[in-house]
């Protein structure tokens, strides 16, 4: 029977593997080389670094992370040492996505002006950039799309320059991997140079990689009021914040874009999968049985009087309540790790049935694309 480490964050994990290995359940922190020296497999978060300190001279045979990123896996070393890795690309992007729409509504409410009036910059196109890129045509916005990646391999006139991604946007999204170096390096890939070249009074939002943003660089672009604000999910040292920046965030919140829980299943539902068919294990396109609902999954919206951005601010806020994250890190930073391990219940849009009264054709539209029920 092999033998499967887990960190036991990992959500709807539990009894799951059971039948099949055994299995050891430690906090994150708590996965070091002693833990697992007999361990054939690992599941991850992205606080434990799989690199050849911890790895090396293990039985190790499996990685897998329950997470979109996977910069804390040395996949040199395991490629070079024959273990197999996985993580869970695209499982929580509905999740990012939501958190975004949140964030847009935040940010048109502040500055009062309708996002349909908004040029919106995405950097960064994979599986969160192309629901964010989704996500803003519903709501009417121009969209930049810039990603060299794909610019390069499709060929297509879909994408434009970074340089044109800060000259023109009004909002400036960033969905990109941690990629330090190469051609398409991203760390802090928005420094100085960057920022000077935003337009004046836009919003910068990252809900990727802390490290893709310059922090003293953004300090001084907030403090000088060339940007307007800027919407922080993710640190530079995390969870050893910095402290002055979320003073100065229009929204900051501990990494959390990603844990709805409908992300946070398939993102267990990915890797449980993959370390069946690696080890051969009967347990065939797992996905847990209950993913808990809302706790107030209806919605009436009176629509009378109201615009297209207010329907779909009532619908998106009732779904999730960012400010609420933003609240609880404000209050303590110190609790950075506690709320990310403790995170509340929060279901995607889908979760969620709304009624529409007196509601036009365009605002029925509006809510169903947005990926809501109607009823």
């Amino acid at each position: 029977m092999i033998r499967i480490t887990a960190d036991n964050k990992i959500p709807f994990l539990k009894g799951v593997l059971e039948p099949f290995a055994r299995i050891t359940y430690l906090p994150g922190s708590q996965i070091d080389r002693d833990a697992i020296m007999d361990s054939d497999a690992l599941l991850v978060r992205t606080r434990t670094k799989c690199s050849s300190d911890l790895l090396s001279g293990t039985r190790v045979r499996f990685i897998g992370t329950a997470t979109i990123g996977f910069d804390h896996i040395d996949a040199g070393f395991c490629n070079a040492n024959n273990i197999r890795w996985t993580n869970a690309p695209g499982c929580n992007s509905s999740s990012v996505m939501q958190y975004i729409a949140a964030a847009l509504m935040r940010i048109s409410s502040e500055s009062g002006l309708s996002l349909s009036r908004l040029t919106i910059g995405i950097i960064g196109v994979g599986n969160v950039g192309s629901k964010v890129q989704k996500l803003a045509k519903t709501l009417g916005m121009k969209v930049l799309l810039n990603d060299p990646p794909r610019q390069r391999k499709e060929k297509k006139d879909d994408f434009v320059s970074i340089e044109q991604v800060l000259e023109e946007s009004d909002i400036i999204t960033l969905h990109v991997p941690l990629n330090s170096g190469g051609k398409d390096n991203t760390f802090h890939l928005i420094d100085a140079n960057t920022l000077g070249k935003v337009k004046k009074g836009a919003w910068l939002i990252n809900s990727s990689r802390g490290e893709v943003v310059e922090p003293e660089a953004l300090k001084e672009a907030l403090t000088g009021g060339r940007i307007a604000g800027a919407v922080l999910d993710v640190w530079e040292k995390e969870p050893e914040i910095d402290i002055t920046l979320m003073h100065m965030a229009f929204l900051a919140t501990p990494h959390i874009a990603g844990y709805s829980a409908d992300g946070k299943a398939n993102g267990t539902s990915m890797v449980v999968n993959e370390l069946c068919r690696f080890f051969d294990i009967p347990l065939k396109e797992w996905f847990p049985s209950e993913v808990p609902e809302p706790a107030d999954p209806m919605l009436v919206i009176e629509c009378h009087g109201k615009s297209l951005d207010e329907i779909a601010g009532r619908a998106v806020n009732h779904s999730y309540n960012i400010m609420a994250d933003d609240v609880r890190l404000r209050f303590d930073p110190s609790r950075f790790e506690k709320e990310r391990e403790n995170y509340p219940l929060r279901r995607e849009f889908p979760s969620y049935s709304i009624e529409l009264r007196d509601g036009t054709e365009e605002a029925r539209s509006l809510i169903s694309s947005l990926g809501f029920k109607l009823i």
